[in-house]
């Protein structure tokens, strides 16, 4: 079996500078942006597509009822915005 590994942003921002022949300040810079126009759009509704990547959204959960882990105790759990992400076919391939 494959070990599991972590990429965090820090190893994101290395690797982009190595691959694009940038420091890693410009690399951080433009990782930043994009990760920012992302969350910005989200924010604002609209739908974040990527193609070859995938698709950023945001899915309406809506109201349901839950437990309180600590108490067992019944709880209603609010309606809430989260967002979602729906992989491209491209990447879909590429993992399998």
């Amino acid at each position: 079996m494959k070990e599991v590994m972590n990429l965090t942003k820090k190893d994101l921002i290395m690797l982009v500078a190595k691959k694009a022949n940038l420091t890693n300040k410009a690399s951080s810079d433009a990782i930043s942006a994009m990760l920012g126009g992302i969350r910005d759009s989200l924010k604002r509704g609209e739908k974040v597509v990527i193609t070859g990547f995938g698709t950023f959204s945001i899915r309406n959960r809506s109201e349901r009822p839950g437990r309180n882990p600590k108490t067992g105790e019944k709880i209603t759990l609010a309606a809430r915005r989260a967002p979602g992400f729906t992989p491209g076919k491209t990447l879909k391939k590429a993992v399998r």
